[in-house]
Parts: structure tokens; sequence; C-alpha cells
């Protein structure tokens, strides 16, 4: 386990370090979650062992600090995303992110490109959502105020989120997680669908097979983004059918 501080108040971003070769890999959960957890298996599998692998927790989640004065938008999560990444001595990093961390590496290639050489998104958020109150992920938090979630909206999250979700959820911090879902939801000006159509990296997006056809697929590959459709699993492809995702990251183009 390795730290780096990344704002003026000393708040630390933690990563589990595997040793290896470049370019390196940094690997971005989504929300609620944490990259050891979900990437583990996929940055020691034959087909990708071998990189330098950061496994990263964004600030408010996992083993990283929870701050309750941050922000936590989606370009706060790339800056100190970029923070740690230079205190970590790595530029040029292959990125494989997850849902949210997808819209958090959109964004931090955008603001800081020479930290990213490639962009594996995992079903991503490419655009703003609506806020629906009594769903599951960032639409049901975010339709609470901060201090109905804060008080006890999280408690009716947690139920309605199940045992595996949570298992990690219960982790990030809930002012972290409510601020986090809320400016998912909202996204960015440019969107991130709008920064990924214009970033000059290599770019894969994967989704899951039954999800298809995917919304705006064909200008996405019309920009030269490889959208591939992974078969036999849900949201959390990695965990789901981690042989056929370990083999679609394998795929990604790498320039």
């Amino acid at each position: 386990m390795r730290s780096a501080a990344v704002t003026a108040a000393g708040d630390r971003i933690r990563w589990v370090e595997l040793p290896g070769r470049d370019p390196v890999r940094v690997y971005v959960h989504g929300l609620g979650a944490t990259s050891p957890a979900y990437f583990a298996a996929t940055a020691v599998h034959p087909l990708l062992a071998g990189h330098r692998s950061l496994l990263v927790d964004l600030l408010g989640h996992g083993h990283s600090d929870r701050p309750t004065s941050f922000a936590y938008t989606l370009e706060d999560h790339a800056d100190t995303l970029a923070a740690a990444l230079r205190a970590a001595d790595v530029a040029g990093a292959e990125l494989v992110a997850h849902s949210m961390g997808g819209s958090v590496a959109v964004v931090l290639a955008a603001r800081h490109p020479e930290l990213v050489s490639r962009l594996v998104l995992v079903d991503a958020n490419l655009d703003p959502l609506p806020r629906v109150p009594g769903t599951a992920g960032s639409s049901g938090i975010a339709a609470y105020t901060e201090e109905e979630f804060v008080t006890g909206g999280w408690r009716e999250v947690r139920d309605r989120v199940g045992a595996h979700w949570w298992s990690t959820m219960r982790l990030a911090g809930l002012e972290a997680l409510h601020r986090s879902a809320t400016h998912l939801v909202r996204g960015t000006t440019p969107t991130i669908r709008e920064l990924l159509l214009a970033l000059p990296v290599p770019r894969t997006f994967l989704y899951p097979r039954a999800d298809a056809p995917f919304p705006g697929a064909a200008e996405l590959v019309a920009a030269g983004v490889t959208v591939t459709a992974v078969p036999d699993c849900g949201h959390n492809v990695m965990l789901d059918n981690p042989e056929a995702f370990a083999r679609a990251v394998a795929d990604a183009p790498a320039g």
C-alpha cells in the first residue's frame, strides 16, 4: 500500500502497487467501489501481468482519505488522481477505468494529457443522468439532498444496492458518496462523451453485450474509439466475466 498527499490539507490517496515494466497501468474503480477489490484478478491475469500496476482508490473511497471539505466533482477527482500519479512518478499511463472511474479517467486525459497514453473504459458514464428516487446507484443517491442522505438516506441505499456493492460502498465517506454521485449525474461541460470524442490517445469502450446496441456507438467508432461488447456479464464486467474482460483489455489498441 502506497499513498500521496493530494490536497492542500494533506488528504491522501492510497493505492496498491504491483512492480513491473512500463507502460504503467492504472486501474480506477467506480462509485462506491475500491480498485484492489475490483481489479486485483485483472492486474495479475496472465494476459495482463508484468506491467507496473497501480490499483488506485479515489479520494473519499476505499483506503483513501474521506475529507468532508472536498467537493468531489469529476474535475476534483481527476486533479487529485493526477497529483497521486505524479507523486508516484507516473507518466504516459494506460488507464483501465470502470463506471464513474471511466468518467474521471476521461477528464484526467483531457486536463493532464501527459499522464495518459491509452484509455480502456469499462461501461463508463458518458452522459448526464436523471435523478431517480428509489433506484440504486448514482441516480438514486443524487435524488437525496446531502443532508437527507447523510442523516439516514444512506440506509435506504444500503438496502437497495445489496450486500456485494455495499461491502465496498460502506468504506466510502457519506459526503464523498453523495457528492460524487451528484456530480456524476450532472456531468461536465463539455460532456464526458464530447471530451472522449476529442481525445488523441487510443481509446476503447467496453460494455455488456446484453446492453447492445450501445447508444452513440457509431459516433464513437467514427472518432476512432474501439467499442467492444463483452459477453456474459453485467455492469461489473471484470467480476462477471474475468476471462473475457482480460482478453478485451489485452486486445485494446495501444496506438
